[in-house]
C-alpha cells in the first residue's frame, strides 16, 4: 500500500468535504448531502478538478466509517431496546422486505429482466440504509424522538434478514431453487453466533469494565472501546459474517453497561471523521454518463423505491399498533437504499448471473434516494397533517381504536403467556451454550485426546464434555426462582409442561454427547444414569452457583437501571446508593446545594459529583449541580424513587430546531411614542412579550449597563440580543 498516496487521497477529500459541508450548512441543507457531493466532485467523472489518485484508499478508509457507524448505533440502541420493540420491528420489516421485494420483481419484469435478474433486483430494492439515516437524524436532531428509535429498529432486523436474502438468492441463482438444508443451516449459525456473542459479551465486559473503571479517562476509554469494537469485528468475519455486524454487536452488548454514554462520548469524533469519509465514497459512485444513458429506469426504480417505502413503512407500523403520526414519520424516513443493495448487486455479479447494466443504475438510485432523504424526513409531518385533515372521520376512528386495543393487549399479559416466554428465554439460552459446548467438543476436545489418551480418548471425551455441561444441564432442568410465588396457581399448568420440555431437551443433549464417542444404544443407557447422577450429587452446590451466574448476567444485563435506582447497591440497613445523571430540564440545575434543599424534600444526602473527568467528594452547601453531572446519592429505594424523575427531566424538544443565526445583536432608538418610555426592563417583560434580552443602554455620551430599576427615556438607544424580526415591532 502506498502510504504518501492513501494520506494525499485523505487529506484531498477531507479539505474537499470541508468547504463543500460549510457551504451546504451556509444555505441550510442537510450536511451528508454536502458529503455526496464533495464525493462527486472528488471522483475522475468530474473533470474540473483534480480526482483521488486510487479509488480503493477511500474504499479502505469508507470500510473503517462503516464499522464506526455501526458500533456507534450499537452504542444507542441495546438489545434490550431491540427486544422491546422487536415485535413492531419484524413486522413491520417483513412487511416492508415482501413489498418491495415484490415491487421491484414486477418493475424488473416490466423493464425486460429475466426471472433471476428481477429477483435480484428486487432484493436490492428492499433494503434501506442504515448508515444514511443515522447520519440524517442526527443533523437533523431527531434522534430521541419515538419515531426514530422505531425505524432504527426495523433497519437492524433488516439487516438480519439482510443475511438470509444473500443465501437464499445464491441458493436460487446457482440452483434455480431454494436449498432448505442451506438456508436454515444459516439461520441457525447466524442465531447461535449472535447469542453466544451476546451472552459471554453481558456476562463479563460489564463487570471487567466496573474494575477498571477508575483507570479509564477518555483518553483510555476511547482506546478500549475501539479496541473491543475492532476485535468483535474481526472475530465477526473470522466466523464469517460481516465486519459491520461484529461492530454492531460490540456497540450493543456495551449499550447496557454504565459507561455507555462517556463511551458515545469519546466515539463521536472518530465516528464523524470515518463517517464522512464513508459519504463521500457514495458521492464519488455517480457516474454521469450512466444517467444520461439510463435516466428512465433510474428515475423509475428511484419513484419506486420512495413510494414503496412510504407506502409499506407507514402500513407496516400501522398494523403494529402505532399511531398514525408515528407511521408516516417512519415510513418517510426510509425512503432510500443503502450499503446492503451495492453488496447484493455484487453478489449477482461475482456469481454471473447479474445484468452488467443493473449495478450502475442501483448506485444511481441509491445516490438519488440518498440525497432526497433528509427533504422526505422534513416532509413527514406536513404530508400528517394534510392526511389528517382530509382523512374520513370513521377511518380516523378505526385507527386510533386498533392502537389503543394494541396497547392494551400488549400491557395485559396471562400467566400462561408471561411463564412460557420466561421459559422459553432460558431454554434457549442454556440450549445455545450446550451447543457451543459439543461444537467445541468436536472441534478441539475430541483431536486433542486422541493424541493424549490413546485407546482411552473416547471415555476421556465423554467424561470432560459432560463435566463441561452439567452445570448448564442442571441450570437446564431446574425451575425458575420463585416462579410459583410470583404467577400464582395459574401458572402451575405451563410450569409443568415446561418442566418436562425442559428435562426432554437436557436429556436429547446428554444423547448427543454420548453418540459423538459411542453408539446410540449406549447413549440412551447412559443418559439416564447421567441425568441421574447430575441430579442427586451436583445439585445444591451448582444450582446455588447457577443461580448465582444467572443474577450476575441479569444485573449486568440491567447495569444501567441499577445505577440509577441503587437497588443492587445496599451501603447500610435499608439504605441504597445511586448515580443519576443530572437532565436539562431539572429543576434544581444551576443551583446551589444549600439552596436545593434536597435532603428536606427527598431525605437524600449527595456524597459525590463526577463532572466530566473531575470529581467533587463530599460536596459542600456551595457547590452548584448542572446538567450533565453524575451525582452519588444515599438514600432508601422510596426516596430514590422519588427524586429519580426529578433529576433526569428533559428539557422537551421543540418541533422546529432553533437556528442560532437567527438571533443577533439590535440596536433601537426610543422614539417620543414608543411603548417603552418609562418602563425598566423589569416591567418591560423583553423576554416573554418579544423572546429578547436587553444589554445596554446608549444615552447621549454616557452607556449605561442594564439595570432592573433603570427607567427608559425617549432617544435612548437598546442594545438587545433577539430575533430582528420580532424585534422589528418595537422600532
Amino acid at each position: 500500500m502506498n502510504i504518501e498516496g492513501l494520506i494525499t487521497d485523505l487529506a484531498f477529500i477531507l479539505l474537499l468535504g470541508a468547504f463543500v459541508t460549510v457551504f451546504f450548512k451556509w444555505i441550510k441543507q442537510p450536511v451528508v448531502l454536502g458529503y455526496i457531493v464533495a464525493g462527486f466532485l472528488a471522483s475522475p467523472h468530474f473533470e474540473y478538478l483534480p480526482s483521488v489518485a486510487n479509488e480503493a484508499n477511500i474504499d479502505f478508509w469508507a470500510q473503517i466509517g462503516i464499522v464506526v457507524l455501526l458500533f456507534s448505533l450499537g452504542l444507542e440502541f441495546s438489545f434490550k431496546k431491540l427486544l422491546n420493540s422487536g415485535g413492531s420491528a419484524v413486522v413491520t420489516a417483513l412487511i416492508i422486505i415482501v413489498g418491495m421485494m415484490m415491487s421491484g420483481f414486477g418493475i424488473g419484469h416490466l423493464m425486460g429482466f429475466n426471472y433471476i435478474n428481477s429477483l435480484f433486483l428486487g432484493g436490492m430494492l428492499s433494503m434501506s440504509s442504515t448508515t444514511i439515516i443515522i447520519k440524517a437524524f442526527t443533523d437533523m436532531g431527531l434522534k430521541q424522538k419515538k419515531f426514530a428509535s422505531l425505524v432504527l429498529a426495523v433497519l437492524i432486523v433488516e439487516d438480519l434478514f439482510a443475511v438470509l436474502m444473500m443465501v437464499l438468492l445464491s441458493s436460487i441463482a446457482l440452483n434455480n431453487s431454494v436449498e432448505g438444508s442451506e438456508l436454515l443451516y444459516s439461520v441457525g449459525k447466524l442465531l447461535f453466533f449472535l447469542i453466544i456473542w451476546f451472552l459471554v459479551g453481558v456476562f463479563v465486559l460489564p463487570s471487567l469494565l466496573n474494575r477498571m473503571r477508575r483507570f479509564l479517562n477518555s483518553e483510555t476509554l476511547l482506546v478500549v472501546s475501539m479496541g473491543l469494537c475492532l476485535g468483535m469485528a474481526v472475530f465477526s468475519v473470522f466466523c464469517g459474517f460481516s465486519l459491520a455486524l461484529g461492530a454492531f454487536v460490540m456497540g450493543s452488548i456495551l449499550a447496557g453497561t454504565s459507561l455507555a454514554e462517556r463511551i458515545e462520548h469519546v466515539v463521536t469524533p472518530v465516528k464523524d471523521l470515518f463517517g464522512a469519509v464513508f459519504f463521500i465514497s457514495v458521492g464519488m459512485m455517480v457516474q454521469p454518463p450512466i444517467l444520461a444513458q439510463y435516466w428512465g429506469p433510474v428515475l423509475i426504480l428511484a419513484a419506486t423505491v420512495i413510494i414503496g417505502m412510504i407506502v409499506f413503512g407507514t402500513f407496516g407500523m400501522l398494523v403494529t399498533g402505532q399511531s398514525l403520526r408515528v407511521a408516516i414519520q417512519s415510513g418517510f424516513s426510509l425512503t432510500q437504499i443503502g450499503e446492503f443493495a451495492f453488496i447484493i448487486a455484487t453478489l449477482g455479479m461475482s456469481l454471473g448471473v447479474l445484468d452488467s447494466t443493473i449495478y450502475p443504475i442501483v448506485v444511481a438510485v441509491s445516490v438519488i434516494t440518498t440525497f432526497t432523504t433528509p427533504y422526505f424526513i422534513k416532509l413527514a409531518l406536513p404530508c400528517y397533517d394534510t392526511l389528517e385533515r382530509h382523512l374520513p372521520r370513521k377511518l380516523h376512528f378505526l385507527i386510533d381504536r386498533y392502537q389503543k386495543q394494541a396497547d392494551h393487549s400488549d400491557a395485559a399479559g396471562r400467566p400462561w403467556g408471561r411463564v412460557i416466554k420466561r421459559y422459553t428465554w432460558r431454554t434457549l439460552l442454556y440450549s445455545i451454550l450446550l451447543i457451543g459446548i459439543l461444537v467445541l467438543a468436536r472441534q478441539f476436545i475430541i483431536p486433542y485426546f486422541e493424541n493424549i489418551a490413546g485407546e482411552w480418548s473416547r471415555l476421556t471425551c465423554t467424561v470432560a464434555t459432560l463435566a463441561a455441561m452439567s452445570p448448564f444441564l442442571l441450570a437446564l432442568m431446574m425451575p425458575l426462582k420463585a416462579a410459583k410465588t410470583n404467577y400464582g396457581a395459574a401458572g402451575t399448568v405451563p410450569m409443568v409442561v415446561m418442566m418436562i420440555f425442559r428435562y426432554l431437551i437436557a436429556m436429547a443433549f446428554v444423547m448427543r454427547a454420548i453418540t459423538l464417542f459411542y453408539s446410540a444404544r449406549v447413549g440412551l443407557i447412559a443418559v439416564a444414569a447421567v441425568l441421574l447422577l447430575v441430579a442427586l450429587f451436583f445439585s445444591g452446590r451448582l444450582r446455588e452457583r447457577m443461580l448465582r451466574m444467572e443474577d450476575k448476567f441479569f444485573d449486568n444485563l440491567n447495569e444501567r437501571d441499577l445505577r440509577r435506582s441503587g437497588k443492587k447497591n445496599a451501603v447500610v440497613h435499608d439504605l441504597h446508593q445511586a448515580y443519576m445523571t443530572v437532565g436539562s430540564g431539572c429543576t434544581f440545575a444551576g443551583e446551589r446545594l444549600i439552596n436545593s434543599d434536597l435532603r428536606h424534600r427527598y431525605g437524600v444526602n449527595i456524597v459525590g459529583i463526577q463532572r466530566d473527568s473531575c470529581y467533587i467528594p463530599i460536596p459542600n452547601g456551595q457547590t452548584r449541580i448542572y446538567p450533565g453531572d453524575v451525582i452519588s446519592i444515599i438514600g432508601t429505594d422510596e426516596q430514590i424513587e422519588a427524586m429519580l424523575p426529578a433529576v433526569e427531566a428533559q428539557l422537551p424538544e421543540p418541533d422546529e430546531p432553533v437556528d442560532p443565526s437567527k438571533y443577533k445583536l439590535v440596536s433601537i432608538l426610543l422614539s417620543d411614542t414608543s411603548p417603552l418610555i418609562g418602563k425598566t426592563p423589569r416591567t418591560a417583560s423583553f423576554s416573554e412579550t418579544y423572546d429578547a434580552l436587553i444589554v445596554a443602554v446608549d444615552r447621549g455620551e454616557e452607556h449605561i449597563d442594564s439595570r432592573p430599576d433603570l427607567v427608559f427615556n425617549a432617544g435612548d438607544i437598546l442594545w438587545l440580543v433577539g430575533n430582528p424580526v420580532k424585534l422589528n415591532k418595537l422600532k
